[in-house]
C-alpha cells in the first residue's frame, strides 16, 4: 500500500509540474546566403529554443534528401541546455540544382509524452487506451535564395598541386606524374583525367577522393596518378579544368603547363625480351626498377659458351622471365615490356599495392599466359 501511495504522490507531482511550468518554445530559420549560384553551397540552420529544459518533448526534424531544384545534406544536429533552456540545433547544406528563385518550404514534427503515459510508467496501469504522446507539425520559416547560371558545372574555390619527377629518363623507364587538386566545391563533378600520346603507354590510376562537408560545401582534395613510358622524347600536352570561382565569382581555369620527357638512349624492349644469350652489353645497374641486375646475373650464370645454345620461344623465354623475378618492381617492368596492355591490370594493382606478393602475383599470371 505504501508503495502505491508513493507511486502516486509521485505522479501528482509530476502532473502538478506538467502544468504549471508547461514547456514552450519557439522556432528560428536561417540561411547564410540569398543569392548563390548553381551547385555552390548554401549554409541552412534550424534552432528550436525551449522555455525549460523540456523533459517531456522531442523533435523529428529531417529534411535531407534530393528535391526537384536542390539537394540538401546533413550538416550537424545538437541537443544542448543552456542556461536551463533546451536548445535543438540543426545544420545542413544545400546544392541548387537549376537556376531560378527556389523556396526550402520544411516541417518538422513536435512530440510531447502526455499525463496518461507517465502515469502508466509510474502507477503501472497498463490499460491506457489514450495516445501516449500527442504530435504537432510546425510549419518552419521558407527561406528564398535566388540562383543564377554558371558556365561550368563545377563550382567552387579550387588549386593544383603537382608532383613530378625530373624530366629525364632513361628509355623504357617510367616518367611519374600526381596530379592533385585542393580546395572546396563539388568534387564529384570532375571526372578522370585522360592523355594521348603517340609512341608513349600510360599508366593512369584509379581516382582518389577524400571529401569532408562543411558550412563551405565540399573540402576535400581529388588526386590521380601516372606513369608514362617511351623509348624517346615525348611532349605531355599542357591542360586545363576550368571552373567557377565562388570567391572571385568569375570564370576560372587550373592550368598544368606542357612539359617536355627527355629520353636517353637505354636498353629497348628487343634486347630485354629477345637476346637473352648475347652478354657483350655493359648493363646501367641504376635502372629504376633494378631488373637489369637480374637479367645480368642471369647471363652470367646460365650462358656456357662450350654448350650449343638453343633459342627459345618468346612465349618461353617470357614464361622463364617470369618465374626468375625475385621482385615485384622486376615482375612489372617485365609485363609491362612485353604485352602492357594484356597485363595492365595486374600492372595496376601491383602499384596500388593490391598485390604485394611476389608468389600470388606469378601464380595470377599462370592462369594468364
Amino acid at each position: 500500500m505504501k508503495k502505491n501511495l508513493g507511486r502516486v504522490f509521485l505522479a501528482i507531482l509530476i502532473f502538478l509540474h506538467a502544468e504549471v511550468f508547461a514547456s514552450t518554445y519557439v522556432w528560428s530559420a536561417t540561411s547564410n546566403k540569398t543569392t548563390a549560384y548553381v551547385n555552390e553551397p548554401i549554409y541552412l540552420k534550424y534552432v528550436c529554443e525551449f522555455s525549460d529544459r523540456a523533459e517531456l518533448f522531442s523533435v523529428e526534424f529531417n529534411p535531407a534528401g534530393e528535391y526537384e531544384k536542390y539537394i540538401v545534406k546533413n550538416l550537424k544536429e545538437s541537443q544542448n541546455i543552456v542556461d536551463g533552456k533546451k536548445i535543438s540545433s540543426y545544420e545542413f547544406v544545400a546544392f541548387a540544382k537549376t537556376a531560378g528563385k527556389i523556396k526550402f518550404d520544411f516541417e518538422a514534427l513536435i512530440k510531447q509524452t502526455t499525463k496518461e503515459s507517465i502515469e502508466d510508467m509510474v502507477i503501472g496501469r497498463d490499460n491506457v487506451k489514450k495516445e501516449a504522446v500527442t504530435k504537432k507539425i510546425i510549419k518552419q520559416e521558407i527561406l528564398e535564395v535566388d540562383v543564377k547560371e554558371t558556365n561550368s558545372s563545377l563550382v567552387g574555390d579550387f588549386n593544383f598541386e603537382i608532383k613530378k619527377n625530373e624530366p629525364k629518363v632513361k628509355a623504357n623507364e617510367p616518367y611519374h606524374l600526381t596530379i592533385t587538386i585542393k580546395g572546396d566545391g563539388n568534387f564529384e563533378v570532375l571526372k578522370p583525367l585522360q592523355f594521348n600520346i603517340e609512341g608513349v603507354k600510360i599508366f593512369a590510376g584509379e581516382v582518389l577522393q577524400k571529401e569532408k562537408l562543411s558550412e563551405a560545401g565540399e573540402s576535400g582534395e581529388w588526386s590521380q596518378k601516372f606513369a608514362f613510358v617511351g623509348e624517346r622524347d615525348f611532349l605531355i600536352p599542357e591542360f586545363k579544368i576550368e571552373y567557377f570561382n565562388t570567391k572571385e565569382k568569375k570564370m576560372n581555369a587550373l592550368v598544368y603547363e606542357a612539359i617536355t620527357v627527355s629520353v636517353e638512349k637505354g636498353f629497348s624492349k628487343e634486347e630485354l625480351l629477345d637476346k637473352a644469350e648475347d652478354d657483350s652489353f655493359k648493363f646501367n645497374y641504376t635502372y629504376i626498377y633494378y631488373v637489369l641486375i637480374f637479367i645480368a646475373g642471369f647471363l652470367v650464370s646460365k650462358i656456357d659458351i662450350k654448350k650449343r645454345v638453343v633459342k627459345k620461344s618468346a612465349g618461353e623465354e617470357f614464361k622463364q622471365k617470369i618465374d626468375k623475378a625475385k621482385s615485384l618492381e622486376e615482375l612489372m617492368m617485365i609485363l609491362a615490356l612485353n604485352d602492357s596492355k594484356k597485363y595492365e591490370q595486374i600492372i595496376l594493382d601491383i602499384e596500388r599495392k593490391k598485390i604485394i606478393s611476389l608468389n600470388n602475383a606469378k601464380k595470377i599470371l599462370q592462369k594468364s599466359i
